[in-house]
């Protein structure tokens, strides 16, 4: 008799976490694709060649969103170009070269604790050491370098993360043919997890896209159109600023829907590069 007490006990507390599992799925997907649905459906409509092919005018009245597109590509290049290196670089040397536990521990904490940093700190760090003290001023570059710091943790991790699946009996093998550390690296190792830095320089890339608070402090928010070089060393405003300047500034809310809208497919489209980059290498190590 107890016994059948407990069971339905036990039965109970089952069927009832059952259904706030349910409930907290529920109430979570019908909040994701609320917001998804919303911002399409407000944003998709407002969307013209004219707006993504032009740039603003003061003169004319016209809107346009080119220079926030260009600039965005530009920062974007910008910040992979130092930030990968680095990334990868250090990544390589704390698993495979560092031999000091507690150094390695120690950077790790560090770079976790640089990845829980609010943005808007690095945006103003950003403005007073690569603006003030180095001298760039409000520019691409300085906003680039902000975000470099910024995802420098993800690629790290990342990347370490991914040289740890590499069975050590690889090494080892490599080793064993008489082959260098560096070689062993280069040849048997970045094979072997090339798919983790793909992954977070994806990754970096869509929360470069999304960034907004620390550009705003050093990258600024002139919709200027201007080349590559002459882009990155002037103040620029990316999509997620033009955004912002668009809905609180000027009032311009279709406008500012149509670069959520922009964004928000940017974002789907890199989510589903990093689950089919993910799975191409996946089948390329298990062939």
């Amino acid at each position: 008799m107890l016994t059948n007490k407990i069971s339905g006990k036990r039965k109970t507390y089952i069927w009832l976490m059952r259904i706030l599992m349910w409930a907290a799925t529920f109430l979570t997907l019908s909040l994701v694709l609320f917001l998804i649905i919303y911002v399409l459906i407000k944003g998709i409509p407002n969307i013209t060649w004219e707006l993504v092919s032009t740039k603003p005018s003061y003169i004319t009245g016209n809107i346009g969103i080119l220079p926030d597109i260009l600039n965005t590509l530009y920062i974007i290049i910008a910040s992979l170009v130092f930030v990968l290196p680095l990334g990868v670089g250090s990544a390589i040397y704390l698993t495979e070269y560092a031999t000091n536990k507690k150094l390695v521990a120690v950077i790790e904490y560090a770079a976790e604790t640089l990845s829980g940093i609010p943005s808007i700190i690095y945006g103003l760090v950003g403005m007073l050491f690569f603006c003030q003290f180095l001298g760039l001023q409000t520019s691409i570059m300085a906003g680039a370098l902000t975000l470099v710091i910024m995802n420098l943790p993800t690629i790290m991790r990342t990347t370490q993360e991914s040289l740890k699946t590499v069975p050590q009996s690889y090494r080892e093998g490599a080793f064993g043919l008489g082959a260098g550390k560096w070689r062993v690296i280069y040849t048997v190792v970045l094979p072997g997890c090339v798919d983790g830095v793909i992954t977070g320089c994806i990754l970096s890339v869509g929360r470069i896209l999304g960034e907004s608070a620390a550009l705003l402090f050093t990258a600024g928010y002139a919709h200027a159109l201007n080349g590559f070089f002459d882009g990155l060393s002037s103040a620029g405003s990316t999509l997620t600023v033009a955004l912002y300047m668009y809905a609180k500034e000027r009032g311009e809310f279709g406008v500012a829907f149509a670069i959520a809208a922009i964004l928000m497919i940017l974002a789907f489209v890199i989510n589903i590069s990093t689950s089919l980059v993910g799975k191409y290498f996946q089948k390329r190590r298990n062939l």
